[in-house]
């Protein structure tokens, strides 16, 4: 058979049991931030092109090469969201909660979208998991952030993390540094391409995001945005690093660390595994001072971070927690009203659990090979292999009121009573 359609490049279709694992992760993390005071914020996917432009920065590769822009009927231009953080900072302005109470604590979880070549763990359309912090201007916030990040990737059986730690000061510091750094590339830049040319020109942070071997060579020796940091930038960052050491996160300090956006003040991170190999970061986020004012709202400092998920599904070593696992299997269309009748028996005494009934009543032949192809794949679903039970479900069973439950892992069989159906249930469980 020819396919008429397809998935569209750079997009995927999440099937079972990938989605279940992506489900239990968004679990763990509304569970994790949650439990620190953090509330659930949904932004629309469509925002004003103007917003990105004027939040992200025209110079970055994001804008000036990746984002999905359109006109509409109207010929308003709209962009679907490459990052959540403008979009978020957009509805607090508009919804008044910039004036409201601080500290304001938020996280998302959701799509974003960016028109660039598809490679491993990224694509066109992705999601992302964030979190964003307001009306904090002093080093806790960071220190708050980050260890609430340690223990939501613990959860997800993260190990050896560490935070790669950096500040770029205030947006005159961070010009002062972009300056001295184009000084310093420029006499090596003739061996760029074009795109990290017009980076150097316009903005020369950008070059720290470049793979090609020629920039990475003419970077050796750049000057550190440490260096220019004003004094009040310099006592944050020194704090920031005393409050992470109090907390018991490793750090360690990257100066070539700047972030891909331009709106970006005093610390920035990324977090890292050392089992991950050479693509260590996780995730990444930092401070952004002055980006609630820029957008039209009161002062307000705030900080975040976004978490790529299809990158940290990816990677992550965590397991689905097994689940119990029933399939009622009817002998014949006869008695599929009573097979339902069980099944619904068996979901209040096994909460949380899985239970399928064979709709088709193919037979209780056919039925059990239905149950050893998911016995097969238990583990992928995160089914408790050794508890799943096939209750089979005939014409003496329903004539007796009985049923015969069969133990998948073992091949054992007993028939009893169906009155005696939840308290078996539950010791097959602890068996």
């Amino acid at each position: 058979m020819t396919l008429r359609y397809r998935s569209v490049k750079g997009t995927r279709d999440l099937l079972p049991p990938e989605s279940e694992r992506w489900a239990e992760a968004e679990r763990i993390a509304r569970e994790t931030f949650r439990s620190w005071g953090y509330a659930e914020i949904r932004t629309p996917v469509l925002e004003d092109t103007a917003l990105f432009e004027r939040s992200v920065g025209e110079t970055t590769d994001i804008v000036h090469k990746e984002m999905y822009t359109f006109p509409d009927r109207k010929g308003r231009s709209l962009t679907m969201r490459p990052e959540n953080t403008a979009g978020v900072v957009r509805a607090v302005i508009e919804n008044g909660l910039a004036a409201g109470p601080m500290p304001l604590r938020l996280y998302y979880i959701g799509p974003q979208f960016r028109y660039e070549r598809p490679q491993a763990g990224r694509f066109r359309e992705f999601s992302q998991i964030g979190v964003e912090l307001f009306g904090i201007s002093g080093p806790a916030a960071e220190a708050e952030v980050l260890e609430m990040l340690f223990e939501f990737l613990r959860a997800l059986g993260f190990r050896a993390l560490s935070v790669a730690l950096n500040s770029v000061g205030t947006p005159a510091t961070r010009t002062a540094f972009g300056e001295a750094l184009r000084s310093h590339v420029l006499p090596r830049s003739t061996g760029f391409g074009e795109d990290d040319l017009r980076k150097l020109a316009e903005n020369p942070l950008r070059l720290f995001d470049s793979k090609d071997p020629v920039v990475r060579a003419a970077l050796e020796g750049a000057p550190r945005t440490v260096d220019f940091l004003d004094v009040a930038s310099r006592r944050h960052h020194d704090e920031v690093r005393g409050l992470l050491a109090d907390a018991g996160i490793p750090f360690a300090e990257n100066p070539a660390l700047v972030r891909g956006l331009d709106y970006y003040t005093r610390t920035v991170f990324e977090i890292v595994s050392e089992d991950l190999g050479a693509q260590d970061a996780i995730l990444g986020g930092g401070r952004y001072d002055g980006l609630v004012e820029s957008l039209g709202g009161p002062s307000v400092p705030a900080i975040g971070f976004a978490i790529g998920e299809d990158r940290l599904l990816q990677v992550a070593p965590f397991r689905l927690s097994p689940r119990a696992c029933v399939l009622v299997l009817p002998q014949r269309t006869d008695d599929l009203a009573e097979a339902v009748r069980v099944a619904r028996e068996i979901r209040a005494a096994l909460p949380g659990g899985c239970v399928e009934v064979d709709l088709s009543a193919r037979g209780i032949k056919k039925g059990l090979a239905r149950a050893s192809a998911l016995f097969d794949e238990a583990e992928a679903r995160g089914l408790d292999k050794k508890g799943m039970l096939a209750v089979l479900v005939g014409e003496r069973e329903r004539a007796d009121g009985a049923v015969t439950v069969k133990r998948l892992a073992t091949g054992e069989q007993e028939t009893f009573p169906r009155s005696e159906l939840a308290e078996r249930l539950g010791a097959a469980r602890e068996a």
